[in-house]
C-alpha cells in the first residue's frame, strides 16, 4: 500500500508543482490574452484542490500502474495520451460551445496537458519502482 501512496504522492506533487509554474508564470500572459475576459479574479481553490487530487489519481490508475511492468517509454506514452485526451475534452468542448474561444490557446493547452501528464506519470513510476 505504501508504494501506491508514494506513487500517487509523487504524481500529484509533480503535477501540482509544474502546473503552478506553468499557470502562474510561464503561460499566464497567454491565458490572459486569450481568455482573460472569462477568468475569475481569484481561482476557486476548492475546485483546484479537487482537480489536483483527482487528475493524478487518474494518471496513476490509467497510465502509471498499467505500464509499471513496461519500460519508461510506455509510462511516458500512456501518461501523455491520458493528458492529451483529458485536456482535449476540455479544450474542444470550449471551442464547440464558447464564443471566441481561441484555437491557438486550445492547441497549446492540449500540448501542455500531454507534457505535464507524461512528466507526472514518470514521477509516479519512479516512486513505484523505488519500492
Amino acid at each position: 500500500m505504501t508504494k501506491y501512496l508514494s506513487a500517487y504522492a509523487a504524481t500529484m506533487i509533480t503535477m501540482l508543482a509544474i502546473d503552478l509554474l506553468w499557470l502562474g508564470v510561464i503561460a499566464k500572459p497567454l491565458y490572459q490574452a486569450g481568455i482573460g475576459h472569462l477568468m475569475a479574479a481569484q481561482p476557486n481553490l476548492v475546485a483546484a484542490l479537487l482537480f489536483y487530487l483527482v487528475f493524478p489519481l487518474g494518471l496513476l490508475l490509467f497510465a502509471v500502474l498499467p505500464s509499471a511492468a513496461g519500460g519508461w517509454g510506455k509510462t511516458l506514452a500512456t501518461g501523455a495520451l491520458f493528458g492529451f485526451f483529458a485536456y482535449a475534452t476540455y479544450d474542444l468542448t470550449n471551442l464547440a460551445t464558447l464564443r471566441a474561444w481561441p484555437l491557438g490557446l486550445s492547441l497549446i493547452d492540449m500540448a501542455w496537458g500531454s507534457l505535464v501528464s507524461a512528466v507526472a506519470s514518470a514521477a509516479g513510476k519512479a516512486a513505484l519502482d523505488r519500492f
